[in-house]
């Protein structure tokens, strides 16, 4: 998939992984609409793109409502066109024992909300997505589109507490072959990330000795991971064209531990 004037969406793109992929995109020539329901954030960074001479503007987009969805895509192929590209960043974390400390359980509207985001928010922008990129014209090998999505590790090696964050990711991870193969008919790619501790605004925000340790747990190299890596898979999936259904860890080769 090419990306000089192509038109791009990425989600979370007002911070993080998000933003490195949304700059990344917009320095390889992507024309790129950058989703955030953080809008502010998501100005903040298409500014700075466009006062490098890119082609980028930010758009409010709450991933697990569908008018919103719906909106942010009406919106972003007003300027750009429909989007051959969809990089599917945006999702919530946290943590939360089955067991509460007062031996209650866990609040049900806190598994449910994660669930919400980071898995139906991912599938709802891959449908609505992939439903207009089925229109365009197919280019080399009858490609119409690609999309990359974003897992976790943590869909792998959940630790304590972290069920609905692993339930979530690993839900990404799962339906990523079936997604290949159906919309394999229409030309479109799937493809996902799991990434590992990346040194996100979110982790930086950690004391110093919390982020060593963390770093430490990495077998090579013994460091965060840089958004700017993250984006480079991401870039890499989108342009490889045989590279389509896989799940990527991303982590330096790090397996969790149960906390």
């Amino acid at each position: 998939m090419p990306f000089t004037s192509q038109a791009a969406l990425v989600t979370g793109a007002g911070s993080g992984l998000g933003e490195a992929v949304a700059r990344a995109l917009a320095q390889a020539g992507a024309r790129v609409a950058l989703l955030d329901i953080h809008l502010a954030a998501a100005e903040r960074v298409a500014a700075e793109l466009r006062a490098l001479g890119q082609q980028a503007i930010a758009v409010h987009c709450d991933i697990a409502d569908e008018a919103s969805a719906t909106d942010a895509l009406d919106a972003a192929a007003a300027a750009h066109g429909d989007a051959r590209i969809l990089m599917n960043i945006a999702g919530v974390g946290g943590a939360r024992r089955v067991i509460q400390r007062d031996g209650s359980p866990a609040p049900l509207a806190d598994f449910e909300r994660t669930l919400r985001v980071n898995l139906l928010g991912t599938y709802n922008m891959v449908r609505l997505m992939a439903a207009r990129a089925a229109r365009l014209e197919p280019l080399v090998d009858g490609a119409r589109g690609v999309i990359v999505n974003t897992a976790s590790v943590a869909a792998f090696d959940g630790q304590v507490g972290q069920e609905a964050y692993a339930a979530s990711k690993a839900g990404v991870a799962g339906m990523t072959l079936p997604l290949a193969r159906d919309l394999a008919q229409w030309g479109i790619r799937v493809s996902t990330i799991a990434p590992g501790i990346f040194a996100t605004p979110l982790l930086k925000e950690l004391p110093e000795a919390v982020q060593h340790t963390l770093a430490e747990a990495i077998p090579f190299p013994k460091r965060l991971g840089h958004p700017e890596e993250f984006a480079a898979l991401a870039l890499h999936i989108a342009s490889n064209g045989h590279l389509n259904g896989e799940v990527i860890r991303l982590d330096g080769a790090l397996r969790m531990a149960a906390r």
